[in-house]
């Protein structure tokens, strides 16, 4: 269905969207506690609580590279604030500003690590509502597990918004006009992460110079692929893209999309038929990458996701 969104004036297009919502937005001040989950296989995750709030807890996921020092995370985590719930970000491994100890890292379609801080929780807390939000990769990573696995009906809700559903065909949009400057930044990140890690352990890579990796398709088929067992990033991306795993999904989950996302085609979102009836798909015309940014001047801007997400899991929780 069409979503409701609709974009300032004054911030018309997928990139000014997109760029706008990254860079030019004040970022929500948010104090967090860190707490350190560690994993079965030895290594460890950081979960970013919110210091306020109550009953519910709604656990996000960011995107690739991302952070609970994102702007959307900070922004969402706000919004989760205002309600009286608690939020909490999970960082994926070696996003929380320190390398992870294994060579392996995190991927769009690693719901391992998902999976055991939602147990964790759950555990804990065993009549506490849970809710999930993940935005763009912690989106797939969201939807591929509640596709996937019968533990996700510890959640009452969720909501994964701008997911690259098909992971392949992103990879070749990056590779193309203007949104190859969004690649550009993510796959910088990436070498550095990798090379980073690269001094302190060894790391069972063929390729020695980083720098000769210029695109996704590059960095999946020579690092992402070799360090989580998959034969190529072909592998990688057929295994890993959530759009055929919609239809098992049995928990009220919300997807938001827009037609003119740049990490993206039209191409990439999911037919009707694709969804399961507890799935809802809001498509806007615009909105860009984790944009939606709406308002009557650019000082008085307005986050719409950040309204339409708490709206629609105020249902559940």
């Amino acid at each position: 269905m069409d979503g409701c969104f609709q974009p300032a004036w004054w911030c018309r297009g997928p990139h000014a969207q997109t760029l706008w919502a990254r860079l030019a937005r004040l970022t929500p001040k948010i104090s967090f506690w860190r707490e350190r989950l560690e994993l079965p296989d030895g290594d460890f995750i950081d979960l970013d609580w919110s210091e306020t709030g109550s009953g519910p807890i709604v656990v996000v996921l960011h995107g690739l590279e991302g952070s609970s020092e994102s702007p959307y995370a900070r922004g969402i985590m706000q919004a989760i604030e205002r309600r009286g719930w608690r939020g909490v970000v999970m960082h994926f491994r070696g996003c929380s500003g320190e390398p992870n100890r294994l060579a392996r890292s995190y991927h769009s379609g690693d719901t391992g690590d998902l999976s055991y801080c939602i147990n964790t929780l759950r555990r804990r807390e065993p009549r506490t509502p849970l809710a999930a939000v993940g935005f763009s990769l912690g989106g797939n990573v969201l939807l591929k597990w509640l596709g996937k696995t019968s533990g996700a009906a510890s959640l009452r809700a969720a909501v994964a918004v701008s997911v690259p559903y098909v992971l392949g065909g992103a990879a070749d949009r990056l590779n193309h006009g203007f949104s190859r400057l969004y690649q550009w930044q993510l796959l910088r990140s990436l070498r550095s992460s990798v090379a980073e890690k690269r001094v302190r352990i060894k790391l069972p890579l063929k390729i020695q110079d980083l720098s000769t990796l210029k695109s996704f398709r590059d960095f999946d088929e020579f690092v992402t692929a070799p360090l989580h067992g998959f034969d190529s990033a072909d592998h990688y991306y057929t295994v890993s893209s959530s759009r055929q795993y919609l239809k098992g999904i049995t928990i009220p989950t919300l997807l938001l999309h827009a037609r003119d996302d740049p990490f993206m085609t039209e191409k990439a979102i999911p037919g009707q038929k694709e969804l399961s009836e507890s799935v809802i798909l809001e498509v806007s015309p615009h909105g860009g990458h984790v944009g939606f940014v709406s308002g009557t001047w650019p000082w008085r801007a307005n986050y719409w996701l950040e309204e339409r997400i708490p709206a629609y899991l105020g249902q559940f929780l």
